[in-house]
């Protein structure tokens, strides 16, 4: 097997156990922990083009990418050249900017939904904020106040007190709390379903229909490995919503400027009422977005009565690297070849076993699960997918240098800056340790 120069991680974990007397669990986000395969995470100095290196000098090819921002690979010069040029400038001015009327403006032109658009700091600040924008619509459109949400298991929608809800049994079931420090209250309002289920769709629908006020998802969903929805099922998502006025909430977070030039909406060609949007949109610096019709979106203040408000809202160094790689995107040809790119991996991946592998892809957004049954659902991915395998694998792929998501339930990323002799060195490595390691665990 060919190797990297990986041997040690001696300086990470010296790291790690500083960290652990800093903050909790020793990170800034749970997942990066590596609790889930059983291990601790490596600390990363720097990083280029689709590589990471750690404080150990040991080299990563990366199909992680920030958790999917780094659509053009890491250090992206023309990237580091617009942030350097804002900073001369200043960092934040709590003043408007033109570079906000310029990204704004690539985003309506870009995805078919939008007119009108909010720049926030984050995807869970863009998707709290998306929430309540539909609550706030439909009380001054059909006169109603409507309270309930639905949402689907393994759609992560970011840490929103009544979105941190798990399913219940039942085809149509009132969230509970996930996470301590959310009450039973705040979750009430948030029915919690299986995602590619129309039955549970419908249920739900005949259940609490005047009741309920949107409708959210992730189209594609990246936060349970990769599922893709069935054919048909996002078309009767859209149906059934406005049936029964309730707005669609497309959370693209993960999927715009991802799967697509126009995210999911626009690979799918159906049209939610209100978009969410982040990673991609900042060049790798902090940013979320909401969006929507000119209509809805003036219920948003100083033109509405539907509030929000940001102080770094608009960063001028985020809209000048969200600008800049939103422009290189447009490039020529540059989402054909990434899917293509992706649709190779994710090709070589099935072949190595092509019972037990299951994989889907979108754009440069990819997933695999070792199971030997279809992966629709969270549900299905909890029940099928071996676990052990998994983490046992995993780790012998780290060591190898190849750095994947440090869980079977986390979508994959590839970049233009990954090449194709990247790709077959990490087909071959993923194929030998695949082999070596137990059919099943």
């Amino acid at each position: 097997m060919t190797q990297t120069q990986t041997n040690s991680r001696k300086k990470s974990a010296e790291l790690f156990q500083t960290a652990q007397r800093l903050m909790p669990g020793g990170v800034n986000s749970p997942v990066r922990a590596f609790k889930s395969i059983q291990s601790e995470p490596f600390f990363v100095k720097r990083a280029q083009g689709a590589y990471l290196w750690d404080v150990d000098d040991n080299r990563y090819v990366d199909f992680v990418g920030s958790w999917g921002p780094m659509i053009l690979g890491h250090a992206d010069p023309d990237i580091e050249s617009a942030i350097i040029a804002a900073a001369k400038n200043g960092t934040s001015y709590g003043a408007p900017t033109e570079l906000e009327n310029l990204m704004a403006s690539e985003v309506i032109k870009l995805v078919p939904s939008i007119e009108m658009v909010r720049f926030v700091n984050s995807g869970t600040e863009a998707v709290m904020s998306a929430v309540r924008l539909a609550r706030a619509f439909c009380a001054e459109k059909f006169n109603k106040q409507k309270n309930k949400i639905i949402k689907f298991t393994g759609c992560y929608h970011g840490h929103v007190d009544a979105l941190l809800v798990k399913a219940g049994s039942g085809l149509a079931t009132l969230g509970l709390p996930e996470s301590s420090g959310v009450t039973e209250a705040i979750s009430a309002n948030t029915i919690v379903i299986p995602f590619n289920s129309k039955p549970a769709l419908e249920e739900a629908f005949k259940t609490y229909g005047p009741e309920i006020a949107a409708v959210i998802t992730e189209p594609y969903i990246g936060n349970s490995g990769f599922i893709a929805p069935l054919p048909g099922y996002l078309e009767f998502m859209r149906e059934i919503s406005s049936a029964h006025n309730a707005l669609l909430i497309f959370d693209e977070v993960m999927t715009g400027f991802r799967v697509a030039l126009g995210g999911a909406q626009e690979r799918l060609d159906i049209k939610p009422d209100i978009t969410t949007l982040g990673k991609v949109i900042g060049g790798g610096l902090p940013v979320g977005a909401y969006g929507a019709s000119r209509e809805i979106m003036s219920m948003v203040a100083p033109l509405g009565s539907m509030y929000q408000a940001g102080t770094l809202s608009g960063n001028p160094l985020a809209m000048s690297a969200g600008l800049c790689a939103l422009k290189k995107i447009q490039s020529p040809n540059f989402f054909q070849e990434l899917s293509k790119k992706t649709q190779y991996f994710i090709d070589g991946l099935k072949s190595i076993d092509p019972e037990n592998i299951q994989v889907d892809c979108a754009g440069g957004m990819f997933g695999y699960f070792f199971s030997s049954e279809p992966v629709t659902s969270y549900e299905s991915a909890k029940a099928h997918v071996d676990m052990k395998k998994f983490i046992q694998v995993y780790h012998q792929l780290l060591d190898s240098g190849v750095y994947l998501a440090p869980s079977a339930f986390e979508a994959g990323f590839i970049s233009s800056a990954h090449s194709y002799q990247d790709l077959d060195w990490v087909l071959n490595i993923f194929s030998e340790i695949y082999k070596k390691s137990p059919a099943k665990l």
